[in-house]
């Protein structure tokens, strides 16, 4: 019966050898994890040495020869890179009554049940893996129930992920002892993959292509395939092309490369075609020099006479430049009032009006009747007889005389003014009495504006 086992054993271990060496051939590559497998293995076990353990006395291993021999089914299975699952079933073949009920029966085998957590510091897909395992086990022998805990360690030799060789050493602590006593036990075998997990196929080396020749001749780092400008250094933003004025517009593109511009005006500045300062996008003149406060337009000229409206006091009447841009007062009409100013009196020392003075005064209020848009400026003077404040003041008070007159008349206030200077201006000599009296005068200037 043993040699029946034991040359069972062999042809499986030597079929494991095979197939794991088409397996590489094949390509296959370690997964991550142990895939499903099912295992045999050669067992012995030792009843001998661990009696002594503990005790005084030396405890001694049995020769393998007086060894208990077996043959053990396995199924594996990897919960993660580290750790496995196993379930065995062991056959020992012992004389179990001869040890615990005095009699023998040379045929006894002990069957058991032993599910295990294996445990390795390397992923299962080294070749070369220790491992720690420990679970509990239960048997039958000579008829009787009883149960284990073991404990060990192997070592594990992976062919490819296809076949496992592992090599096993445990310590059976009994939980019955009166059935089943404390034993070593080891175990020489394999364990083939019969599940789905299929290794992975061998991975192919990435090729690299080989990188293609990128003709560059501006240096840009822009291939001159894609380079609408490949002689020109450029960027990106613009197909390779330069842009010398930084305004986005590449500078083929660019009617004035080297200034700013808008693509509107094909890469050029806003035009300013009349020059006065104001681009043309802002100009109402364009093509007339103006100024910004007129939006680009010269200053304009209302009643048309040449004279713009800033410097025209007639801007919706046409005139002449040296009456400020009104119409111009007939010489005559200057020449009447200067005759009526000069026919005005006071007495003296006095602001008070003398009545020869009226017939003067009358004419100058027929002609500002006549001529309604007419305004006069009355200004009196004096010597420089005298102190020269109460002279301004007298000045003054003549010239407001003529005024009050006037108005009682019927001439709006509105149209008249009235100043005194005292001795400023003199028309004469104050060191003589002819020149004292020409410079004791009114004035009336008259004016449209």
């Amino acid at each position: 019966m043993k040699q029946k086992l034991f040359l069972l054993a062999a042809v499986t271990l030597l079929t494991a050898s095979l197939q794991a060496q088409k397996a590489k051939k094949n390509g296959m590559l370690p997964s991550q994890k142990k895939p499903s497998l099912f295992g045999i293995a050669f067992t012995l076990t030792d009843f001998n040495a661990p009696k002594n353990f503990g005790s005084n006395s030396n405890a001694s291993t049995q020769k393998i020869k007086d060894m208990a021999p077996g043959v053990t089914v396995s199924y594996w299975k990897g919960l993660n890179p580290f750790i496995d699952f196993s379930t065995r079933f062991n056959t020992v073949f012992f004389d179990y009554s001869a040890v615990f009920a005095n009699r023998t029966v040379k045929t006894e085998i002990g069957l058991e049940l032993e599910p295990v957590i294996n445990i390795r510091p390397l992923k299962d897909e080294n070749v070369w893996a220790p491992f720690l395992s420990a679970g509990i086990g239960a048997g039958i022998y000579s008829g009787k129930m009883g149960g284990y805990f073991p404990l060990g360690g192997g070592l594990q030799l992976n062919s490819s992920n296809v076949s496992y060789f592992i090599l096993q050493a445990q310590y059976k602590w009994s939980l019955t002892p009166k059935v089943l006593g404390n034993n070593l036990f080891y175990s020489l075998g394999f364990a083939q993959n019969i599940g789905n997990d299929e290794a992975a196929p061998a991975a192919a080396l990435p090729v690299t292509p080989s990188a293609p020749i990128v003709f560059d001749k501006d240096g840009d780092g822009i291939p001159d395939e894609t380079d609408a400008c490949p002689d020109a250094k450029g960027v990106a933003a613009l197909k390779g092309c330069p842009d010398t004025d930084g305004d986005g517009i590449s500078d083929k593109d660019d009617k004035c490369p080297t200034e700013k511009g808008l693509s509107k005006y094909k890469g050029c500045p806003i035009p300013d075609t009349d020059k006065d300062g104001i681009n043309d996008d802002e100009d109402n003149c364009k093509d007339v020099a103006g100024l910004a406060r007129y939006q680009g337009c010269p200053i304009p000229d209302t009643d048309k006479d040449g004279i713009n409206d800033e410097e025209d006091r007639c801007k919706d009447v046409a005139g002449v430049a040296s009456n400020l841009g009104c119409p111009e007062i007939a010489a005559a009409v200057i020449e009447k009032i200067n005759k009526a100013a000069a026919s005005i009196f006071f007495g003296t020392g006095s602001s008070k009006l003398l009545a020869k003075s009226n017939t003067a005064l009358n004419n100058v209020i027929t002609i500002l009747k006549a001529n309604p848009e007419y305004k006069v400026e009355i200004n009196g003077y004096t010597d420089n007889q005298g102190n020269a404040d109460k002279n301004r003041a007298l000045s003054e008070a003549r010239a407001t005389a003529v005024q009050n007159y006037l108005i009682a008349k019927g001439i709006d206030s509105n149209r008249l003014s009235a100043a005194g200077f005292g001795d400023e201006n003199p028309l004469a000599d104050n060191k003589t009495a002819a020149g004292r009296a020409k410079n004791r005068r009114v004035e009336m200037k008259v004016r449209n504006y």
